[in-house]
């Protein structure tokens, strides 16, 4: 790429900032590779990319991300992996951070653009990937009109692997050649599958034998009326129904316990007093956070708590889409929103706005068909990816290993 007239304007259009990373720890021996998730956009599929390039091929992997990440993300992918802000995309700070680092391969994720940074890789031969890519754009803080500049700063990739019909759309339309580009769809996320313990489901199963079963996960103490309704609701329609039950505050349990004993007639049994459900027990009571692997394996029906009056879902939807439950939710997605746009999408997911719809939507997914193709839909969702991601650590593989 030249260093064209619209580089040159982008040079000048904002004034640098301080370099966040002036400190950096010293580059790791070996092959190295340099992953740009930039915004965040398909940060999770990158994570889960640098994960199996760390713990299959051996390589160091160094993470950019345009802000401070809420969680530590290098942890999730491994001993190897270094977190790391991007620098401020000017000449000095993009040829400090590639003489530091020297990457083997640099991979960009989501529709993020940085040119310089871009530029200045080139100019080491670099080999350039764009995978999950999304329409392109510059950084909110340089956007504007630089002549010819995002043509310019797409033409090094050797491979641009879109997400989806309208992101290529958009990458044709800022110059991608149909050779370069690919729709492949999302690269897989870590699998969100909770860990539990066989022995404990293999039991609990065998006590259930062919209950139908629901679960009612995280449930604020402002939400419990509505549940308690709809099981009292649906119940009539199916009199061996058993409700799962986990409050988000463990030490309401006991008087939860008593309450729907005293007020509804239930038969209640609790886990935290190692009682099992019998055939009697309308409602099981769970109240250990380590259980949600067991209870997500239980129930083929989930309404995730904190979503329909708390404040907002506090479990990640993916947890019950990877063990085939049927989700049901609130509007209040908390920070879940983009999953569970992608499992309403998908039909994988149903929201419920109130009691009476919780109500009705539970007794329709009592249908074992009808939860079954939920279920699928969400389990499909979770496990979406795998081949995208396969080929680009296939694609990476060549070019580290020179047959590319």
């Amino acid at each position: 790429m030249g260093y064209s007239l619209g580089l040159t304007l982008y040079n000048l259009a904002a004034r640098p900032a301080a370099d966040p990373d002036a400190g950096r720890v010293l580059r790791p021996a070996g092959l190295l590779v340099w992953l740009h998730a930039g915004a965040g956009e398909g940060l999770a599929g990158v994570v889960e990319l640098g994960r199996q390039l760390i713990e299959e091929d051996g390589v160091a992997v160094v993470l950019t991300l345009s802000s401070a990440p809420e969680v530590d993300e290098a942890r999730a992918m491994g001993s190897h992996a270094i977190l790391q802000i991007v620098p401020p995309d000017f000449p000095n700070f993009a040829q400090g951070f590639l003489d530091h680092w020297r990457p083997d391969l640099g991979i960009f994720s989501g529709g993020e653009l940085r040119p310089t940074l871009i530029y200045e890789a080139t100019q080491r031969a670099l080999p350039l990937l764009w995978v999950d890519a999304r329409a392109p754009h510059l950084t909110a803080d340089r956007d504007g009109w630089f002549p010819g500049l995002i043509k310019a700063a797409l033409a090094p990739f050797r491979a641009i692997l879109a997400v989806d019909d309208t992101a290529a759309r958009a990458l044709r339309k800022a110059g991608v050649e149909d050779e370069r580009l690919h729709i492949l769809g999302r690269m897989e996320e870590a699998s969100a599958a909770l860990p539990h313990i066989e022995s404990d489901r293999a039991a609990l199963a065998q006590i259930l034998a062919t209950r139908p079963v629901w679960l009612a996960a995280d449930v604020a103490p402002e939400e419990e009326a509505a549940v308690i309704a709809a099981h009292r609701e649906v119940l009539r329609l199916a009199h061996r129904l058993l409700l799962i039950l986990v409050p988000q505050d463990p030490t309401h349990s006991e008087a939860l316990a008593a309450r729907l004993e005293a007020e509804e007639g239930w038969h209640v049994a609790n886990r935290g007093r190692d009682e099992e459900p019998e055939n009697e027990t309308e409602v099981y009571i769970m109240d250990r956070g380590a259980d949600y692997g067991l209870c997500y394996r239980l129930a083929p029906v989930t309404f995730l708590g904190g979503s329909l009056q708390g404040e907002g879902c506090a479990r990640n939807p993916m947890e019950a889409a990877a063990m085939g439950s049927a989700i049901l939710y609130g509007p209040r997605a908390g920070n879940y929103a983009a999953a569970y746009a992608r499992l309403g999408a998908a039909r994988a997911a149903r929201m419920v706005g109130s009691a009476s719809d919780l109500s009705l939507a539970l007794g329709d997914l009592l249908a074992p068909d009808r939860a079954a193709r939920q279920a699928q839909a969400a389990w499909m969702i979770t496990s979406e990816g795998a081949d995208v991601t396969a080929t680009v650590v296939q694609m990476a593989r060549a070019i580290l290993d020179g047959t590319d």
